[in-house]
């Protein structure tokens, strides 16, 4: 990248719609100035394939330099039916405040939002916010107009962590569209009581559609690198307890270990995607996966 984007990685500039807009352009474009120029077509859309003429299509997708050289009617696949609808359900508990090094949970996740939905955007894809907890629920539905980024991060910036993750059953009829192609990414620490998060990431699979759970978590919880006795407080209850952190270690990364193993299989039993973030991985290997992701649902 030629601009170090961590530099920017202030609340301060995270949660102000022109910082945030700056942020994701310069993680954006650092990423694309660092693959293989492609030719590109239409509304910023990656080359991708041609294909037969066939009865019925719009003749203005006709690649003619194709029909010169070797005489038949050829479509640029690229042009057709590329656009897709990209979801951002994120889990605004107040677990999301955990902040390691100046930067939280919930801080590292606009970031990581704003980036994946600026690229998203500039593919043609409409992009909408969903964000839950058991006191609130924001929508922004997807739309595709250029407009719309600057609500998307205005609505973004103002998401709080608080409260805990709905324990019962959340109706899906404003955020699951089950007869379109969509894109959804699940951003969450995965803090859970009794699966309440994990079964609704189930219910959001179908035939048509991708799902991509992104797990976000801090390094000292990855790795409990504290020393001596500590005081920890749940931040969704409240509730501290005091831990001798050598005794305690062991036996923490091995329920950690299991616990990061059980979730991820059981979302690739269903299809859905699973990927760890820690809070300082680049997001450019987010960006790599969004376009992976797209890929497969065209």
């Amino acid at each position: 990248m030629k601009q170090d984007y961590r530099q920017l990685l202030k609340p301060k500039i995270i949660n102000s719609i022109s910082g945030l807009s700056l942020i994701a352009k310069v993680i954006v474009d650092g990423y694309l100035t660092g693959l293989n120029k492609s030719r590109r077509v239409g509304a910023g859309l990656e080359f991708s394939q041609y294909r037969g003429y066939e009865p019925g299509d719009d003749t203005r997708l006709l690649d003619w330099k194709m029909l010169a050289r070797s005489g038949r009617y050829y479509i640029k696949q690229s042009e057709i039916d590329t656009h897709i609808s990209v979801k951002f359900i994120i889990d605004a508990s107040k677990s999301m405040l955990h902040e390691e090094d100046g930067l939280s949970k919930m801080d590292y996740i606009k970031v990581l939002t704003a980036s994946l939905a600026h690229l998203a955007q500039s593919q043609g894809d409409a992009i909408g916010l969903y964000a839950l907890n058991d006191k609130n629920l924001r929508s922004i539905q997807p739309t595709v107009q250029k407009q719309h980024f600057n609500r998307f991060l205005n609505e973004l910036i103002t998401i709080k962590g608080e409260g805990k993750w709905p324990a019962s059953a959340i109706s899906l009829d404003r955020i699951h569209d089950k007869s379109k192609k969509e894109l959804i990414f699940f951003i969450t620490d995965m803090y859970e009581y009794d699966l309440e998060l994990t079964n609704l990431i189930k219910s959001l699979k179908t035939k048509r559609n991708e799902v991509v759970v992104l797990q976000v978590m801090g390094e000292n919880e990855m790795e409990f690198d504290y020393e001596g006795f500590v005081i920890f407080e749940d931040l969704e209850t409240g509730t501290k307890v005091k831990v001798d952190t050598k005794a305690a270690k062991k036996r923490y990364l091995d329920l950690l270990t299991k616990n990061l193993d059980e979730s991820r299989n059981q979302f690739l039993v269903q299809g859905i995607g699973y990927h760890l973030f820690r809070l300082n991985v680049p997001i450019s290997e987010a960006l790599q996966l969004f376009l992976k992701r797209r890929r497969a649902l065209l």
